[in-house]
């Protein structure tokens, strides 16, 4: 460790963004007053809260440079217009004197420029705590763990007409802050009153003004698209209103609204119908001794009348075998209905619980078949690599109405058996998405 002299500030992702930006017919003389933090927080602290903000200050600075490095405004200064008329006052006075002292006559100060927009706006929220979470290991001595913390920060930023008083644009923009910590630790006697003890790790506090900064210029570069749009402003080269990175800001701003606040991307995924395949290891749990595992398959066909509704409808045909002890062996046949609920529907990933009833049938003769009443009930994880193929792995239970499946009857408790399952479904139609034009 070693102290660092003064450097350059560091520069953000927002930045490159800003210089990608086609160059303007003409450049648009903005006012901003102040650019406020509007969300009154103090800095949080293990104790309570401390007197210092949680957010910068200096926001305006921020929004100000961001406009000038865009190269698509001419920002004008309105935050200290008190000093800046003190100042010509003070050269006005000054001039006065020298051309009564010398009889020479100095030209006026040229006029302060107006502007034709006032950028307004600030800080409205800043969420602490959004997601926190962890994890840690510990085996004999040893261990490792770490925490982590995502805080999040909203910024909105609106153009407003100087001759009409009308608000002609407004954007907002987010950032997530991310603080980590990661310990490792060892305590273990190495020898006989030999006691060795040793812990390291580190933490990591993403700077909150540099979030903020990324913030602003993502939202600069957001309102210089959405003007160019409504014909507010307009680029150098008429070729670049659709360009490559308009093309790309409105591609990100579709994506965006299928993205949830945790950053999940939210959107139908799944057809109305789907057919499936699957296969089970069986373990019977009967009234026979030595319960063997054997195998089973299965072909579903599900239905989902919406395809962002959580619960769906499966008819599934199956056949497995029962197995248990050195002579106890007979396969089944069965068809059930059931209800499948999904927790995330329009996730990739999703945890789910399956619920139903059916029956199940052997062929005692030729003539005679035995049926059985059965409940099914199963929870699983499904994981969809693309909108048409789903894929699942699970545990359910078939509990039958009687104790003869096995043809034996012993105990208080009918006969079942678990299955642990894994599943492959095809849905047949996707979802239809809706898609905007990128200009008007």
């Amino acid at each position: 460790m070693a102290t660092e002299g003064a450097r350059l500030g560091a520069e953000v992702r927002g930045n490159d963004l800003l210089k990608k930006l086609p160059e303007p017919k003409e450049r648009v003389v903005v006012a901003v007053y102040k650019f406020r933090d509007q969300t009154g927080q103090y800095k949080p602290t293990l104790n309570g809260a401390s007197f210092s903000t949680a957010i910068t200050q200096g926001a305006t600075s921020i929004l100000l440079r961001a406009l000038e490095e865009s190269k698509w405004f001419n920002p004008i200064e309105r935050e200290n217009l008190g000093n800046l008329l003190n100042e010509r006052k003070i050269i006005r006075s000054s001039r006065a004197e020298y051309s009564e002292a010398n009889g020479r006559k100095e030209p006026p100060l040229p006029p302060l420029l107006f502007a034709g927009v006032i950028l307004e706006g600030g800080i409205i929220s800043y969420d602490a705590n959004v997601i926190t979470g962890g994890a840690g290991l510990r085996y004999f001595g040893a261990g490792a763990s770490g925490q982590y913390r995502q805080d999040r920060v909203t910024i909105y930023l609106r153009a407003i007409s100087t001759g009409s008083g009308e608000i002609m644009k407004t954007v907002y923009t987010t950032k997530t802050i991310l603080s980590q910590q990661v310990d490792a630790s060892l305590f273990r006697f190495v020898n006989f009153k030999r006691l060795l003890e040793a812990e390291t790790g580190f933490t990591y506090n993403e700077p909150s003004e540099m979030a903020i900064k990324e913030a602003i210029e993502k939202a600069v570069e957001a309102l210089i698209y959405e003007g160019m749009k409504e014909g507010l402003w307009a680029p150098r080269n008429a070729a670049d209103r659709n360009g490559l990175a308009v093309t790309e800001y409105y591609q990100e701003k579709r994506e965006n609204e299928q993205i949830d606040v945790l950053g999940r991307t939210q959107r139908d995924r799944r057809g109305h119908i789907g057919l499936g395949l699957s296969g089970a290891s069986i373990r019977y749990s009967g009234d026979l001794a030595r319960p063997q595992l054997r195998a089973g398959g299965e072909l579903t066909v599900r239905y989902i009348a919406t395809p962002n509704h959580k619960l769906s409808a499966a008819v599934n045909i199956g056949r497995f075998e029962l197995g248990a002890g050195d002579f106890y062996r007979e396969s089944f046949n069965y068809a059930e209905l059931s209800g499948i609920y999904r927790l995330f529907p329009r996730d990739r990933y999703t945890p789910y619980l399956l619920l139903g009833g059916g029956v199940t049938s052997r062929v005692q003769s030729f003539v005679t078949i035995s049926v059985l009443p059965h409940a099914v009930a199963g929870i699983g994880f499904e994981v969809l690599p693309s909108d048409q193929l789903a894929l699942s792995i699970g545990v359910d239970n078939h509990y039958y109405l009687s104790d003869n499946l096995d043809r034996v009857r012993l105990g208080k408790y009918n006969d079942n058996y678990w299955a642990a399952r894994a599943s492959l479904v095809f849905y047949l139609s996707r979802p239809r998405e809706v898609i905007t034009p990128v200009n008007k």
